[in-house]
C-alpha cells in the first residue's frame, strides 16, 4: 500500500553468557558476556552490515546492552536507548538452575511457579517492539534482547510457534501498520512462507 511506512526490525539475540554454556536458565538474572560471546557479537557485524540500520536499542541486562554496544560500534552507530520492557521473560525461583529435579519441581502448566508467564512475556515484547514500529516508523531498527522474548514474541506476530533462537545471528522482520508483521529471517536462515492457497 502507498504511503504505508515499512519498518524493519533486525532482532538479535545476545552473545552467550557462562550461564547459556552452563545450559543454566537465566531469565531476568543479569548475567555478563562471556569472551565467547563478545566475539559473536563482533561476528554479527559482518552480517549486520549488509543492511543499513538507522537505530539501535536493547534490553538494559549487561549481556544484551553490551552486545549491542559492541555490534553498534562496528556499525559506526551508538545505542540509542536501553528499553526495559525488552528484558528477558522472569524465570522466578527456576532462575540458575539446570535440568534436572530442582527445576522440574517448579514446574507449572506454561512456565514454573513465581515465573512470568509466556503469555505475559509475548505480550509485553510485543508491545515494547510495536511502540519502536509507531516510533521508528518506516525506518531500519536493531533491537538486542533475549532468546526466549524473542521467540515468545515473533511466536505471537506472526501467529506460529518458533524454535529457539541462537546467540547473535541475524532475525529480520519487518512491520506494516495494515499488514502487521512478516518473518524474513529465524536464525540467519531465509524464511520460506507457504503460499497462501
Amino acid at each position: 500500500m502507498e504511503g504505508m511506512p515499512l519498518t524493519t526490525f533486525a532482532l538479535v539475540r545476545h552473545g552467550q553468557t557462562d550461564w547459556n554454556a552452563a545450559r543454566r536458565l537465566q531469565g531476568s538474572t543479569d548475567i555478563p558476556l562471556n569472551d565467547v560471546g563478545r566475539g559473536q557479537a563482533r561476528d554479527a557485524v559482518g552480517v549486520l552490515s549488509a543492511y543499513e540500520w538507522d537505530v539501535v536499542v536493547s534490553s538494559p541486562l549487561s549481556r544484551a546492552a553490551e552486545t549491542a554496544g559492541l555490534i553498534a560500534a562496528g556499525l559506526g552507530l551508538n545505542v540509542e536507548r536501553l528499553v526495559p520492557e525488552l528484558t528477558e521473560r522472569s524465570f522466578g525461583p527456576a532462575e540458575g538452575l539446570q535440568a534436572g529435579p530442582e527445576l522440574e519441581a517448579l514446574r507449572v502448566p506454561g512456565g514454573f511457579r513465581g515465573a512470568e508467564s509466556e503469555d505475559e512475556a509475548a505480550s509485553r515484547g510485543l508491545a515494547a517492539l510495536e511502540a519502536l514500529a509507531e516510533e521508528f516508523s518506516g525506518r531500519r531498527v536493531l533491537v538486542v534482547a533475549h532468546g526466549t522474548l524473542l521467540r515468545v514474541s515473533l511466536s505471537r506476530a506472526i501467529g506460529r510457534a518458533l524454535p529457539s533462537i541462537d546467540n547473535a545471528v541475524l532475525n529480520l522482520a519487518s512491520h506494516h501498520p495494515v499488514d502487521g508483521w512478516q518473518l524474513e529471517f529465524l536464525n540467519g536462515e531465509r524464511v520460506m512462507d507457504a503460499v497462501p492457497s
